[in-house]
This record gives structure tokens, sequence and C-alpha cells, in this order.
């Protein structure tokens, strides 16, 4: 299949702001009808996003304030890939960072753009299983609970609005997909390079 008829073409390209994380752009392009159109976006590193299964079948969640939003947010563990950092080395990081858990096993179960309209962020969906309940390394500034719940608790958490978080809705889906049978992962011992 061709979509050269969509494609929007780069003319020109201008960086609004640069900071430490986030960088937002403005680029000119040639849309497929020769007009020009302006496309404003925020480059994002990439994150990955952690499923993480104990063995009694609950998940492991967490509770974070966000900024931006202003609320409390129930989540699934995630955060941004660092400089050169592959996926699932980010995952076992964070995982282990926020929740001091490790995993044995490991699913790559595929990937989601977040914000398709103004965002390049890209974020890795992996599942975890065999955790290992260790010290959390929680970075300075970092305050959230661990908290797990049945999947048909996070289930209905996602049908009263009580997790909004898109990443996490997202990977509910996936969880009760794979729950079901329906979608089955590849799983790999944690050393193994999953996924990179």
């Amino acid at each position: 299949m061709t979509d050269k008829h969509l494609k929007e073409e780069l003319t020109a390209s201008e960086l609004l702001f640069k900071g430490s994380f986030l960088h937002a752009k403005r680029d000119t392009v040639r849309l497929p009808d020769g007009h020009s159109a302006t496309r404003e976006y925020v480059v994002h590193p990439g994150a990955v996003v952690v499923v993480p299964l104990l063995d009694d079948g609950r998940v492991v969640l967490e509770r974070q304030f966000r900024y931006p939003v202003g609320h409390v947010m129930t989540e699934f563990p995630a955060g941004k890939l660092d400089a050169g950092e592959e996926p699932l080395s980010c995952g076992q990081r964070e995982l282990l960072e926020e929740t001091g858990y490790t995993a044995r096993e490991w699913a790559r179960a595929g990937a989601m753009h977040l914000a398709v309209a103004y965002s390049t962020e890209i974020i890795h969906v992996y599942f975890a299983r065999g955790l290992t309940l260790g010290d959390r390394q929680l970075d300075h500034g970092e305050f959230l609970d661990v908290i797990a719940a049945t999947p048909e608790e996070l289930m209905a958490w996602c049908r009263d609005g009580t997790v909004s978080d898109a990443k996490t809705l997202t990977c509910t889906l996936w969880l009760q997909n794979v729950l079901s049978g329906a979608w089955v992962l590849d799983w790999h011992d944690a050393s193994s390079p999953v996924g990179r």
C-alpha cells in the first residue's frame, strides 16, 4: 500500500524551545496538494511502560501527582528513555527505581504513539512477570505510592474514570487480551535481548 498521496514534506524547521527534557518545534510543510502549512509539535525522547504481573494475578500500579493536570494519577510504571538507552533496559531500570521490583521474565508487547497530532513520543510496552521485591531507588524529588490491583479492579477504574492516563488505559486493553488468550506474548529471560 502506498500513502504517497497523504505525505507532507518538510520545507523549513524552527526550534521554538529547547528544554532539558522536551523541545518544541514549528515546521513548514508542503501538503499533498502543493499548498503550505505549519506544524507545531513537541519532540520527546521516547519512553517505556511496564505491565508488572504478580504471581497472585494482581498487577503493580503507581499513584503519583502529575503537575500538568493537577491530579494524582493511577498508572503503570513508566519512564523516559535516556540517551542511547535500549527500551528493555529502560523498563527494567524504571520498574526497579519506582517500585522496587525486578522481573525474571520480560515480553515486548509493542509500541504506541501517545499524541500523534502534537508529539513525537513513542512508548514501548513491556510485560514483566516472576517479580521479586527489593528496595526502590526513587529519583530525587520523586514521590509515588506503589499499589497492586486485580485486573478486574483495574478495568473497573478505567470504566469509572479513576484511571484516565492514556498509556494505562491502552495497557489495560493489552492486559485484557493477554489474559483472555487473544494476544500471545513471547516471554524471555530477563538477561536476553528481547525487543532490543
